[in-house]
């Protein structure tokens, strides 16, 4: 007799959804399916608002993450526009998505994953969170706190808010950083960069009691898609006057597609949808869907985004502590367990850390009491303003924004969210109004991925039909190394208990669990 076995839903991740482990009549398992049970579906009740709103529509698709939203909508409304956006614009939204990126990591590693790494994972449930570090490893757990809210400072004082901020808009930024701003930022480094630089050192020593998770957490011959700049250096934004654009590598670190476009994204990802679910399964569509028989060898159209492929794909990281770190990661070449996203994902809070540093010493990024609505493209030829005391290179870190009407029905927009790559797909009339709306999340394009992962864990673990659950923990730790943000992927919001069956063939609850 088959049975299957839910965990409904995971516990310590973003969101609404649960996992189902299906036995064999002899007790082992056959397969694992991760389901996302959550829809709100932003995508079809976007339609028929101007694209002028979208990025502070898409913005609130997620409180975790709503920078990477903020600035990919963004990016399509440059297209529609059909503008170059100024530089100093540029590198402002760089800034933000920094920022962005730190704080969300922090939060995945220090808040949601680092309980199972040292509180064990035997350890009790209502003991194994962010409470229970904090009672046992005080000085760590205030050090994954402050690093968080250092991300959010950086957001804050481009954006005006932590969350939400209404500040990139189609054609540029709405404010430069202030003098003061800059100067907070600079003021947190230091303690910053001291907490990553200790994280790593903790991980790397950790990693030495846990090589058999990471041998089986999500451990398997993938692809990898993500972002890189012209030269091939990791890159987080795309495009630009840095020339980014989108690279696959296999598992052995080979290069397949390069320099690919985002607008020409249909011809290499293909979305499949399971009934099960409403999370859509993106794969690489010149190698197929990975059920299909004909492509059932070990490297097929499954591709995994986020920190690991980005560390995966790009020829160095551009900044000198972080460098370090990668050779560390890549030592022995392309990584291919999930397990180390947690590793991938402190050394991109680290060379964020350095990024951040360089840039505050950008001219561009200096503000000063001009306003910058009194700088206009139209402006930059006003006499009186070439005859005031303002210098050239002034001028230019005020010009933020870019003028314009719609040139473009259609448009693409990409970027790296922490979680991995984001696409933003709009078609509008000629009023500006959206028609249609596609948006391709990180976490969509991990699905197929997680679920190897999970039946990979499953079958290492769970032999018959009473599981403790300290195993079944493991199970959605192979989840929880992805991050998934389910409000991403599905555009909803969801609270997190947790609830075990265990189910029969025949439909029987065999046993359940509570937690």
């Amino acid at each position: 007799m088959s049975t299957r076995i839910v965990i409904d839903p995971v516990s310590r991740i973003e969101g609404h959804a649960k996992i189902s482990i299906y036995l064999d009549d002899q007790g082992n398992v056959a397969d694992a399916r991760f389901h996302v049970s959550e829809f709100r579906g932003f995508e079809k009740f976007c339609e028929g608002r101007p694209f002028w709103e979208m990025p502070g529509i898409t913005a609130r698709i997620c409180g975790i993450c709503p920078v990477s939203h903020l600035l990919a909508s963004a990016k399509t409304g440059d297209r529609l526009l059909a503008v170059q956006i100024p530089p100093a614009a540029e590198k402002l939204r760089r800034l933000m998505n920094l920022g962005q990126i730190i704080q969300s990591h922090a939060l995945s590693f220090f808040h949601l994953s680092s309980p199972d790494l040292l509180l064990g994972w035997e350890s009790h449930p209502a003991q194994r969170n962010v409470f229970g570090l904090m009672a046992t490893e005080p000085d760590f757990a205030r050090g994954g706190i402050r690093l968080r809210q250092f991300g959010q400072t950086v957001i804050e004082q481009l954006g005006g808010r932590k969350i939400h901020p209404a500040w990139a808009v189609p054609g540029g930024v709405r404010s430069n950083l202030s003098a003061a701003g800059r100067e907070e930022i600079l003021a947190r480094l230091p303690e910053a960069k001291e907490t990553i630089l200790s994280a790593l050192e903790r991980f790397k020593q950790l990693l030495e009691d846990f090589q058999q998770e990471a041998n089986i957490f999500g451990n398997f011959p993938s692809l990898f898609l993500g972002l890189v700049s012209a030269d091939g250096t990791w890159d987080h934004y795309g495009s630009g006057p840095s020339g980014g654009h989108l690279r696959f590598v296999d598992s052995g670190g080979n290069i397949i597609a390069d320099k690919l476009e985002a607008s020409h994204y249909a011809d290499f990802i293909g979305e499949a949808v399971q009934s099960d679910s409403y999370l859509k399964s993106p794969y690489y569509q010149p190698l197929g869907y990975p059920d299909q028989p004909q492509h059932c060898h070990l490297e097929n159209g499954l591709y995994r985004v986020g920190p690991l492929a980005r560390l995966n794909i790009c020829d160095r990281i551009g900044t000198p502590l972080a460098e370090q770190e990668l050779a560390n990661f890549r030592r022995q070449g392309t990584v291919n367990s999930s397990f180390f996203y947690h590793y991938a994902r402190l050394i991109e809070i680290l060379t964020c850390l350095e990024r951040i540093e360089m840039a505050l010493d950008d001219v561009d990024l200096h503000s000063s009491d001009l306003h910058s609505s009194d700088l206009h493209s139209a402006d930059l030829h006003n006499s009186d303003l070439h005859s005031s005391d303002l210098n050239r290179e002034h001028i230019h870190s005020q010009h933020l924004r870019a003028r314009a009407d719609v040139n473009q029905l259609e448009a693409i927009g990409v970027s790296e969210a922490p979680r991995g790559t984001l696409f933003h797909h709009y078609k509008i009339d000629p009023t500006g109004l959206l028609t249609q709306v596609n948006l391709i999340i990180a976490t969509g394009q991990n699905n197929l991925a997680m679920n190897r992962a999970i039946a990979q864990i499953a079958r290492y673990y769970i032999h018959g039909p009473n599981i403790p659950e300290p195993l079944l923990n493991r199970v959605e730790a192979g989840i929880r190394a992805f991050d998934p943000c389910l409000s991403c992927s599905t555009h909803a919001a969801g609270q997190m208990p947790l609830h075990i069956a265990l189910i029969s063939a025949q439909g029987e609850v065999l046993d359940q669990r509570d937690r």
